[in-house]
């Protein structure tokens, strides 16, 4: 059910108290463990943390007045669902989630749909808190958006989502990936520790 609440606090007094409960623990979970480049907002009718566009001025691709969303939490009709998004398009480490729930023994609420990868529950207790935690710990705002800018290459589309001309694809695709060292004509590095 998207809410038509303008901010968090209007969106958390809106729900039944068990459900206000369970949803302002998960939040403040997720706060404690979001990069700092991430924000806090009501996005499409849920709590979303989102790159801002003082960050990522293109916004999301499919509506640049929107920011970037990472993750998201609602209350939903039949349950309570952590929006994954981090996990979308990226398959290592979708793999590694998967691998890391699994080891909790707790039930797999994950699926992906087109909003995402959902972790539906109804009692806080089914969900593994370390793993996300883990996760969002392992996708920062800045491998986000690299990880975000290889997918719409992929796509066969600029960071802003408009597509790009033909012979921009391969520049497109290289320019998103991270700079890889050289070794040649360098000295090693001197590291304390």
């Amino acid at each position: 059910m998207k809410s038509k609440a303008a901010t968090v606090e209007q969106y958390l007094a809106s729900l039944p108290q068990d459900r206000r409960a369970a949803i302002s623990t998960v939040r403040e979970f997720l706060v404690g463990n979001l990069d700092k480049d991430f924000r806090e907002s009501m996005q499409y009718g849920v709590i979303g943390y989102c790159v801002p566009h003082s960050i990522w001025p293109h916004g999301h691709h499919t509506n640049p007045k929107l920011p970037l969303m990472y993750l998201g939490l609602s209350s939903q009709k039949n349950d309570m669902v952590v929006y994954m998004l981090c996990l979308l398009h990226n398959k290592p480490e979708r793999e590694w989630f998967d691998k890391a729930w699994k080891a909790t023994g707790k039930k797999n609420y994950l699926e992906v749909s087109g909003a995402g990868c959902c972790l539906r529950f109804k009692k806080v207790e089914e969900l593994s808190l370390d793993v996300i935690g883990e996760a969002m710990r392992r996708m920062p705002a800045k491998k986000y958006l690299e990880d975000h800018v290889a997918t719409l290459a992929r796509m066969g589309k600029g960071p802003d989502g408009k597509p790009l001309k033909t012979g921009a694809k391969k520049s497109a695709r290289q320019s998103a990936a991270p700079a890889k060292p050289t070794t040649k004509n360098k000295r090693p590095s001197r590291r304390a520790g």
